[in-house]
């Protein structure tokens, strides 16, 4: 029980970094609108993203280490406490970096997020989501057992083509005993399609309308190829391991 007290200080010491950071703009070094704690809020919608990277944007040109540092801070804290809307993040990346930098720093932010909220749940959660989530935690449980030969590209299938939310993936892993170094890669690799789409998409913000415009039935069919060769690697392990058995 005094384990799940330690959550609260956590997401509460968290929220108060993130806010002195945000109260704490610099100036412009020239005429035009400066930042405010009320311009800097997580986006919830598109229109809200295309303004935040417009300030943002004009404002790296004079403080770019600031920018970088509080999106670095806003990706964690969305990833490490499971917040919804990591999508709009990735799409500023692409609109405020150049490509290849906004996906380097994506993946390694998704990865080091997700790390966290493994141990979050491992140190703080692990009854709670038993608890609350039985039939999903069996489930993969399961799926786990079964694949434990393959593990690694099993997890890629999972990233790649979720069966279940990767928030529920990050706080179930250490349940299932997942170990730490195999969760961060396959986080890091599976999820790289995904962010790369997002990241792309986001460097012509200016024309989405919606957040539906990226997952077009093409780009999920590659997405659904990409996650089905994951399998190919595990099943040829399987097949191989079943031959010597018989052999």
């Amino acid at each position: 029980m005094a384990s799940i007290l330690w959550l609260p200080v956590i997401v509460i010491t968290a929220s108060a970094y993130l806010y002195v950071l945000s109260i704490n703009v610099p100036e412009m070094d020239y005429t035009g609108k400066n930042c405010t704690s009320e311009d800097l809020k997580f986006p919830r919608n598109i229109q809200e993203l295309t303004s935040l990277a417009i300030l943002l944007k004009e404002y790296k040109t004079d403080h770019l280490s600031y920018v970088l540092l509080l999106f670095c801070s806003a990706y964690l804290y969305k990833q490490s406490f499971a917040i919804p809307g990591s999508v709009f993040m990735n799409l500023l990346a692409g609109a405020l970096f150049p490509t290849w930098l906004g996906f380097v720093i994506v993946c390694t932010l998704t990865a080091c997020g997700a790390t966290c909220c493994y141990t979050w749940s491992k140190l703080c959660g692990k009854s709670y989501i038993i608890k609350y989530f039985p039939d999903k935690v069996s489930f993969l449980q399961r799926k786990v057992e079964e694949n434990i030969d393959s593990l690694f590209y099993f997890l890629l299938f999972l990233r790649f083509f979720p069966m279940t939310p990767n928030w529920f993936l990050n706080m179930a892993s250490p349940i299932v005993n997942i170990p730490v170094h195999m969760f961060f890669l396959s986080v890091f690799i599976g999820l790289i399609p995904y962010n790369f789409i997002c990241v792309q998409t986001g460097s012509m913000l200016s024309e989405l309308r919606s957040v539906n415009d990226i997952f077009t039935p093409w780009t999920m069919a590659k997405l659904g190829f990409i996650a089905m060769m994951a399998l190919v690697p595990g099943l040829v392990t399987k097949q191989l391991k079943r031959n010597i058995k018989t052999d």
